[in-house]
């Protein structure tokens, strides 16, 4: 027996004096209200109505049972609306501050179709992994090695002016012999400033005789930005990036660098639909290839 269900009915045929007009309150058929009540009258062992007349009146069983009925429908209701409340509670993603708006807002949309109701938060990859540690998010976009990651963004360096070959080699940065040539930089950005992408672009830069101060991590992707714009310094980034910036992208020949991303939540049900449902919405907002 459904003990909700029946004191629904019987609250409701309380309420207006006649099994018609409750069950006709309560959205069932009268037949229908009549079995509840009597299954709860069974389920009790005494009558909640006496029906020795037209009028349909409560016992004093009844009386007594009703504030009690009352009080289980009132919380089933609650109930309902603290489940409802609970499903749209958005479940915030710490996410990459590399992503584009306009993707990120494709993300949101794309997760409602899945009635997952997701609130971004941009952050850099160490402050991703404070809030994930910290229970400050539900899930969060962590950066992390290459062989570890579910989505894969080649990065490679990008300029305002065309490269001349496919490929990058970083002896060709080397300094020249006329000191008047400048040296080009590369600029790391935050995101990628982390030891699995930092430190063998700094060893293979050491061995192809740059100079210190040719690799280096600027504070913001914007200043990054802003210089690859207006000198000849390169940014390290991604194809999607340079793009977005309109700088013209080439891949490096070594070493091969690859921003790696996988996801962490709290929740297990969380965690499996960012990676699989909308594994392709988040690797659009990535630039990532897989």
């Amino acid at each position: 027996m459904d003990v909700v269900a029946a004191c629904r009915a019987f609250v409701a045929v309380s309420g207006h004096g006649s099994f018609t007009s409750g069950a006709a309150a309560a959205g069932i058929p009268q037949s229908v209200a009549s079995r509840r009540i009597a299954a709860l009258e069974e389920h009790f062992g005494a009558r909640l109505f006496d029906r020795s007349s037209r009028a349909v009146r409560l016992t004093s069983f009844g009386r007594d049972m009703l504030p009690t009925a009352r009080r289980l429908v009132d919380l089933a209701d609650a109930m309902t609306d603290d489940a409802e409340r609970a499903r749209l509670r958005p479940l915030q993603v710490a996410v990459p501050e590399t992503c584009p708006a306009p993707r990120l807002a494709a993300l949101v949309v794309a997760s409602r179709r899945h009635r997952l109701q997701l609130e971004v938060r941009p952050a850099g990859p160490q402050e991703r992994d404070r809030l994930c540690q910290a229970l400050e998010v539900g899930a969060g976009i962590l950066a992390v090695p290459e062989a570890a990651a579910s989505w894969r963004v080649p990065l490679g360096l990008a300029a305002r002016t065309p490269f001349p070959a496919a490929t990058v080699f970083l002896e060709t940065l080397r300094r020249g012999r006329a000191r008047t040539q400048a040296r080009r930089r590369i600029l790391i950005q935050p995101e990628d400033d982390l030891a699995h992408l930092r430190d063998p672009l700094t060893r293979a830069g050491q061995s192809a005789g740059l100079a210190p101060a040719q690799v280096t991590v600027a504070p913001s992707l914007v200043d990054a930005a802003a210089k690859a714009l207006s000198s000849p310094d390169l940014l390290l980034c991604s194809r999607q990036q340079a793009e977005d910036f309109g700088l013209h992208w080439c891949p490096l020949a070594e070493p091969r660098l690859v921003r790696g991303y996988d996801i962490a939540a709290g929740l297990r049900e969380d965690l499996e639909q960012l990676r699989t449902v909308l594994h392709s919405d988040i690797a659009r907002c990535l630039g990532a290839t897989t």
